[in-house]
């Protein structure tokens, strides 16, 4: 089968859970002996070669800093979708299957002009959906009005729709989706889970993209609360001054590091020995990094809150807890309540992604893809 896959990051050259989830997809299908090519925004130096493990990636539109003032710039998006929209009426009859996130909407649009004419199938994730309320809260109201009705207009593509919540596989019925739409609840590309846990640290964990949604400084507040704990924050983005702001205002450089992005081995080791990873977001569309923690014994904190899908992958004093806000007092109660299991609540952890880990798998996801797109209407 020839498929082409549409995002406009590509790891690791950007770094979070979608753009894992395209580049595991990516591999499997051409390990399995499809066809695979990867329409991308370029994020490689001039004259690099950025194939991977035999998939074919294309540049499509030019490097572009995706954020101002940590919201999505408008540009980057439409320059992506153009891009997409002359690849595709060039190319499109080359594939059979064209597979793409929703968001950046722009790339969906031009998938869905092209289709008819080239013959291929398009299968859209569904990474999140949100509701006409968010798009106001977070691009005011006059923007917000017409980011929900570019979402409304995707929603309408001839489609085979995928989800990674229960959260968003519901929205997407309420707003109106009649088509074909699969839950995919495995996105896990690790190792084994280890015999048992790592001995912990009294070191909370956060490791992600600094943007507003992710409420990172939260995590300052909070572990200034918790005097006998100390803090690692690893990643980078349009918070992370705010975030060492926070950490020297409240003069806890000596228990709360912010080192920025590190090698995968550093961040590995230091997850796997943390006493919980903390996740503050309002809003994540699956939440991987909690199964990874899981898939090591590590407790996740995460936050209650109407577009936060993660709080699906915790359960509350079996692999983690769930605060009730991302206030200080909240965020720091759960986080006790991590540190209070001890090594009870780790060996419940890991107990829980060993009985989860087959639907959990990208495995399982990946076959359910190939599946769908064999029987995706036409």
């Amino acid at each position: 089968m020839r498929v082409c896959i549409v995002y406009d990051c590509l790891y690791p050259y950007t770094i979070g859970g979608a753009e894992r989830w395209y580049r595991n997809l990516a591999e499997r299908l051409a390990a399995t002996g499809h066809e695979v090519t990867f329409l991308t925004r370029r994020q490689w130096a001039s004259g690099e070669n950025a194939d991977f493990a035999g998939v074919r990636v294309l540049a499509v539109s030019p490097r572009t800093e995706l954020y101002a003032d940590g919201r999505r710039r408008i540009l980057p998006p439409l320059q992506f979708g153009l891009g997409v929209l002359a690849h595709l009426v060039r190319h499109g009859k080359q594939y059979d299957v064209v597979h793409t996130a929703s968001f950046p909407y722009f790339s969906l649009l031009a998938a869905g002009l092209v289709r008819r004419r080239s013959g291929y199938r398009i299968a859209v994730d569904w990474h999140e959906l949100w509701t006409r309320a968010y798009w106001r809260r977070y691009a005011g109201r006059f923007a917000g009005r017409i980011g929900w009705r570019i979402q409304r207009a995707c929603i309408g593509v001839p489609q085979r729709a995928f989800c990674f919540s229960q959260l968003h596989e519901r929205r997407l019925r309420e707003q109106g989706f009649t088509g074909g739409l699969t839950r995919l609840e495995g996105q896990y590309a690790g190792p084994p889970p280890p015999d048992t846990p790592a001995a912990a640290r009294p070191v909370v964990v956060f490791a992600g993209r600094h943007i507003p949604e992710k409420r990172v400084p939260a995590l300052v507040p909070a572990l200034a609360e918790l005097p006998e704990l100390a803090a690692e924050i690893y990643g980078d983005g349009p918070e992370r001054a705010r975030v060492l702001e926070e950490i020297s205002r409240r003069r806890l450089e000596e228990r709360v590091r912010a080192p920025g992005f590190v090698p995968e081995g550093v961040l590995g080791e230091a997850l796997a020995t943390a006493l919980c990873f903390a996740l503050p977001s309002e809003r994540e569309g699956y939440g991987l990094v909690v199964v990874e923690s899981s898939a090591r014994g590590v407790p996740s904190v995460v936050m209650s809150g109407p577009d936060n899908a993660a709080t699906e992958l915790v359960e509350d004093g079996v692999n983690g807890a769930v605060a009730a806000s991302a206030s200080a007092d909240d965020l720091a109660e759960a986080i006790r309540r991590a540190r209070d299991g001890g090594d009870e609540l780790r060996a419940s952890t890991l107990d829980w992604f060993r009985r989860n880990s087959e639907r959990l798998s990208l495995e399982s996801s990946l076959q359910l893809v190939l599946r769908e797109y064999a029987s995706a209407d036409s």
